[in-house]
C-alpha cells in the first residue's frame, strides 16, 4: 500500500522574502504616511499664522524629517508585533522626534525656557503618545483611560484656540474657521490612532 503521508509543500521563495522584508516595507510605508501627516501639520501652522508664514528649508525640514522618523518607527511597530519583539510599545515614543528637532534649531531652546515660545511642539507630540497609549490594549486600564481623557481634552482645547489665534479670518463662522478647526481635529485624532499602534501586546506564536 503506498505511503499516505501528506509532505506539507515548502515556502515559497517569494513568501520568505516578503515575512523578512514586512519590517522595511512597514518602516518606508509608516515613513511615507508620516511626512504626509507632518506636511498637514505644516499647513495647519501656516493657516494659523495667514500671510505672516514663513517657510524655510530648515523649518520644513524640522517637521518633514521627524514627520517621516515617527511613521517609520510606528509602521515598525506594527510589523514587529508579529516578530513577537519585547519593548515594542519604546517605538510609542517616536512622536518626540517633533519636540527634539524643532528644538535643535539655533535659538529655538533658549526661547522657549525664557519666552515660553515653541512649547506645541513638545505638547503635540506629548499628546500623541497619551492619546495612542490611551487607546492601545497594553498598561492598566485606568492609566489607558485618564491619559485617552486627557489627551481629547487637550485637543478640544487646541481647537478651541483657532478661533482667538487667527481671529476673525479663522472665526466658526468663516469657512476658513471650520477648515483648520476640522484639519487640526483630525490631525490629532490620526496621529493618536498611529501611535496607538506601538501599544499593543505582540501576536502570540500559533495565531
Amino acid at each position: 500500500m503506498p505511503d499516505a503521508t501528506i509532505v506539507p509543500p515548502a515556502p515559497a521563495l517569494g513568501d520568505v522574502a516578503a515575512r523578512q522584508l514586512r519590517p522595511a516595507a512597514a518602516a518606508l510605508i509608516g515613513a511615507l504616511v508620516g511626512i504626509t501627516w507632518a506636511a498637514g501639520l505644516r499647513a495647519y501652522m501656516a493657516a494659523l499664522v495667514g500671510q505672516g508664514s514663513v517657510f524655510s528649508w530648515s523649518t520644513l525640514a524640522s517637521i518633514l524629517i521627524p514627520g517621516a522618523i515617527a511613521g517609520a518607527c510606528l509602521g515598525l511597530a506594527h510589523a514587529l508585533r508579529d516578530h513577537r519583539s519585547r519593548r515594542v510599545w519604546l517605538l510609542g515614543l517616536a512622536p518626540f522626534a517633533f519636540a527634539v528637532l524643532t528644538l535643535l534649531e539655533p535659538g529655538a531652546l533658549v526661547a522657549l525656557l525664557t519666552a515660553g515660545l515653541g512649547g506645541g511642539s513638545i505638547a503635540v507630540p506629548a499628546l500623541l503618545v497619551l492619546g495612542g497609549f490611551g487607546l492601545g490594549t497594553i498598561g492598566p486600564r485606568i492609566a489607558r483611560i485618564a491619559c485617552l481623557s486627557l489627551a481629547l481634552l487637550l485637543t478640544v482645547g487646541i481647537a478651541a484656540t483657532v478661533p482667538g489665534v487667527g481671529g476673525d479670518r479663522l472665526a466658526l463662522s468663516a469657512p476658513q474657521g471650520v477648515w483648520a478647526m476640522v484639519l487640526v481635529v483630525g490631525l490629532l485624532l490620526t496621529g493618536m490612532l498611529g501611535t496607538a499602534l506601538a501599544f499593543r501586546p505582540a501576536v502570540r506564536a500559533g495565531r
